[in-house]
């Protein structure tokens, strides 16, 4: 049986875009060895006061009603795994159209820090059985998790279709 306990950290909206098929990359100002991982979803943004505007008209309402985690005390729901299919290298300059995510493009360019941006094609993946996740408290971008999850019969958001005309538009 597959199972991992590595988590990419991300903000709560965001895993939600990736999850209902509404975002499909993520783009940061660093490379990756970790290629796969569950979603671990936080708070971050949700703390300042304007930060739905960051996102695309369209996707505020869906932003501010996802902006937190299902909680149960202290633990947090972890619904979604993802697999790092490929990263595109671009200068900040060329950083693709917003198709693609829900942030507006000026976000992005003032979210990144560098001339290059690395652009995540994610496949996106529902948990069988969603987990409940204990608290990974320090850790900034990735965690480990106390326990194993179970990765068997979990589904693709998109299908094999959609996700393939999209990373060819992305190369």
């Amino acid at each position: 049986m597959k199972t991992t306990h590595k988590c990419l950290k991300e903000w709560n909206a965001t895993i939600e875009a990736l999850g209902q098929g509404k975002q499909t990359i993520l783009i940061r100002n660093y490379k990756t060895n970790v290629t796969e991982f569950l979603l671990y979803p936080t708070v971050s943004y949700a703390l300042k006061n304007d930060y739905l505007d960051s996102f695309q008209k369209e996707y505020q309402n869906f932003v501010k009603s996802n902006s937190h985690p299902d909680k149960k005390g202290d633990k947090i729901l972890i619904k979604y795994f993802a697999s790092l299919e490929m990263v595109v290298e671009r200068p900040v300059t060329r950083i693709p159209s917003d198709k693609y995510y829900i942030w507006t493009k000026d976000h992005v360019k003032n979210y990144m820090n560098g001339k290059t941006a690395y652009i995540w094609i994610l496949r996106v993946y529902t948990l069988k059985k969603p987990y409940w996740a204990e608290p990974t408290p320090g850790a900034i971008r990735y965690a480990n998790l106390k326990e194993e999850v179970s990765l068997e019969g979990m589904k693709p958001v998109l299908s094999d279709l959609e996700f393939s005309k999209i990373t060819d538009q992305l190369k």
